[in-house]
């Protein structure tokens, strides 16, 4: 058996070696040298700015922004730094380093080098920064910016300088003063482009030449630039990003009429701040002194790539609000449901208890339609909570006819077999088909955050794990033979294995260190073989060779294209393996200890997991009668108990696994229970003689 287990970590390991580099959003990130390859010319200005959103840009408002867009590739930008929210500050030191935030006040556990290393030395060009925060929006100022900005541009683009234009900043969205600091700003990006070489005739004239701008980028490289007397205030620290800021604008003229991407997002349309520094370094041809994050900008063409940053920004602005009431108003009747069933007294009753039933069995189908919510625009609308939730009620409604409709609601496991099922297939369909649905979708990738952009979130791989096993539990009602159990075990792993960690699909390193030990416990347990101590070493190593040899393929490939994988060899041979694991435990301690809901969810996990496996001694009575009924359920529920914790523990948001796995079991679990026993007669109503009603009469 465990050979056979072996066996499928090696397929698993042949399909990541030959699998393609993923399909992304709106279209394939082509590969390091085709039409998408990072662009040859060399950066040679750089606009730096804060505060500035898609939704800024308008014709009208802001021509010169405008023209700059119109001529060159577009994206929204993440801007996550160290802190829960990002600062000008901090933006202007990771275009330098190429590191989130400052180094001299960043965690130790951030893992940022401290002292910072300002990798702009490395280029062969001279580096000129100016300054063109002046004017005020009249036209006396804005011809007193012109001059000041010609005089300090003077000479060194014609030198082969490398010219960092800090233009100021834009206040935050409920500020008054926003609308005239855009224009303000709008006019100082003019100065810019004139002094470049930019034959504008005045911007707001409608005339836009840029043949003669060399090589430029226009960097939002923060959410806020507040006054030095709030910036301790602002720039607090935290375990999760603030996810009200929104993404922040970034262009490059290398590829107008483009989409922007970059090897680190793999998402069209969406980069990262610690992008900039490499694409300003590749440009040069000069390399990096140390690891960086980032990788450099690609264009992929796009039928409208500033509609699409557009749509980028307004989505990730407004799904986290609107997935409560899509996502909660469904799964709220399910937990209705479940609740109901472990009622003794509403349990009895047939009709209330079918009722109940299907809603629990049907419960979690909205953690998996909600991640293909971007299908339709529903940001777009009035109303875009409304809007969504329509869109996963609609979703989900059609999947809960297939759950309940078909030949397996015959059977009490069926529906929710068939349900949890779905679950898990929609999850991994999503990640084995390139992530090209979860940005803006509900539980989807959060692109504000910026923890990853593609593959599967720790949370997904939650639903994924949880739902698989619960899936297992309801086939192992009908399977009844040790061999073909443990045959149907090692196949929902070696599925999950394979797109948990293919490059290509899940790219997920701590979801196969999980999943190798989960399932192939349980295929020991349902296979009535003991388990012994080297079994699970044997399991355990069997995980970590299976990662690392797919991570070692994954490096081989160009860096650009490299997932979390191939960097954690990077990571691995440069020495910082011991940064990254304190880095990761200390996200996971630092999410319990600075959020109390996430911390009363640990404890209440661990009192669950205590009592799924002790149902006997605590007297669960239906919980005992499905084990005796079948037998498997309990390998599952240690199965689920080992997945959690383990997961918990080997990768850096662990609660939101635990959380997700959470979510499905409670609800589906109650509705596969036995019915309760029929409640004993009180004795005030002594059970009538055989024969008494004759003998009356």
């Amino acid at each position: 058996m465990v050979l056979l287990l072996a066996r499928a970590m090696v397929l698993a390991l042949v399909m990541t070696a030959l699998a393609p580099p993923a399909a992304r959003a709106d279209g394939p990130v082509p590969p390091a040298g085709g039409p998408g390859a990072p662009a040859e010319q060399p950066v040679r200005l750089v606009l730096a700015t804060a505060g500035l959103s898609w939704e800024d840009i308008d014709p009208e408002r802001t021509p010169a922004l405008q023209c700059l867009a119109d001529n060159a590739g577009v994206g929204a930008m993440n801007t996550t730094s160290t802190t829960v929210v990002s600062t000008k500050r901090q933006g202007m030191e990771t275009l330098r380093t190429g590191y989130r935030g400052l180094a001299a006040l960043a965690p130790r556990t951030a893992g940022i080098p401290n002292p910072p290393t300002d990798q702009w030395q490395q280029l062969d060009a001279p580096v000129v920064e100016v300054d063109a925060t002046g004017g005020t929006g009249d036209a006396g100022a804005e011809n007193s910016l012109a001059s000041a900005v010609a005089d300090q541009m003077a000479g060194a683009l014609d030198d082969g300088a490398v010219v960092l234009v800090d233009v100021g900043s834009v206040p935050d969205h409920d500020d008054p003063a926003r609308a005239e600091a855009v224009s303000t700003l709008d006019a100082r990006v003019e100065a810019v482009l004139e002094a470049a070489g930019v034959e504008t005739g005045g911007v707001e004239a409608g005339t836009c030449d840029v043949a003669a701008l060399p090589r430029t980028l226009l960097l939002s490289v923060a959410a806020t630039d507040p006054p030095a007397s709030q910036i301790e205030e602002v720039e607090r620290t935290g375990a999760v990003a603030s996810r009200t800021v929104g993404l922040q604008v970034a262009m490059d003229t290398a590829f107008p009429g483009q989409a922007l991407t970059s090897g680190a997002s793999k998402q069209t349309g969406v980069v990262v701040l610690t992008d900039a520094l490499a694409t300003v370094l590749t440009s040069h041809d000069a390399s990096p002194q140390g690891l960086i994050p980032g990788q450099p900008f690609r264009g992929v063409d796009h039928a409208d790539p500033q509609q699409l940053a557009l749509d980028r920004s307004q989505a990730a602005a407004a799904v986290d609000a609107a997935s409560v009431p899509a996502l909660g108003s469904w799964f709220a009747m399910g937990l209705i449901g479940a609740v109901l069933l472990l009622i003794p007294a509403t349990a009895r009753r047939p009709g209330v208890a079918a009722v109940a039933r299907a809603a629990a069995s049907v419960a979690p189908l909205p953690l998996a339609v909600g991640l293909f919510a971007s299908l339709v625009p529903w940001w777009r609308a009035d109303s875009p909570a409304l809007a969504l939730t329509g869109v996963v009620w609609a979703g989900s409604a059609l999947l809960a006819v297939v759950c309940l409709a078909g030949p397996w609601r015959r059977h009490r496991f069926g529906p929710a077999g068939v349900a949890a099922t779905l679950v898990a297939a929609l999850v991994l369909l999503e990640s084995a088909t390139g992530s090209r649905f979860q940005l803006g979708s509900p539980l989807g990738a959060q692109p504000i955050s910026g923890g990853r952009f593609y593959g599967l979130s720790n949370h997904l791989f939650g639903l994924v794990l949880a739902a698989s096993l619960m899936a297992l539990l309801c086939l192992f009602t009908v399977v009844r033979t040790a061999r073909a159990r443990m045959l149907w075990t090692l196949g929902a792993g070696a599925v999950v294995a394979i797109v948990c960690v293919a490059p290509s699909m899940g790219a997920d390193f701590g979801s196969m260190v999980t999943t190798v030990p989960v399932f192939g416990l349980l295929a020991l347990l349902v296979s009535r073989i003991r388990v012994r101590l080297w079994h699970l070493l044997l399991l355990g190593v069997g995980g970590a060779v299976a990662v690392l040899g797919v991570s070692f393929l994954d490096w081989l490939r160009p860096a650009e294209d490299r997932t979390h994988l191939g960097r954690f060899i990077d990571e691995l041979l440069s020495g910082e393996l011991l940064a990254v694991i304190i880095r990761k435990l200390s996200q996971n301690v630092a999410m319990v200890t600075g959020y109390w809901q996430l911390g009363v969810l640990m404890l209440i996990a661990i009192v669950l997991s205590v009592v799924v496996l002790m149902p006997r001694r605590l007297g669960l009575r239906r919980l005992v009668r499905l084990d005796e009924a079948h037998p498997a359920s309990y390998p599952v529920r240690v199965a689920l108990v080992v997945g959690a914790w383990l997961g918990y523990a080997v990768n850096d948001t662990g609660p939101v696994l635990v959380a997700a796995m959470l979510a499905v079991w409670l609800a589906q679990l109650p509705a596969v229970l036995p019915d309760p026993e029929p409640s004993a007669r009180p004795a005030s109503e002594p059970e009538e003689q055989p024969g008494a009603s004759s003998a009356s009469a």
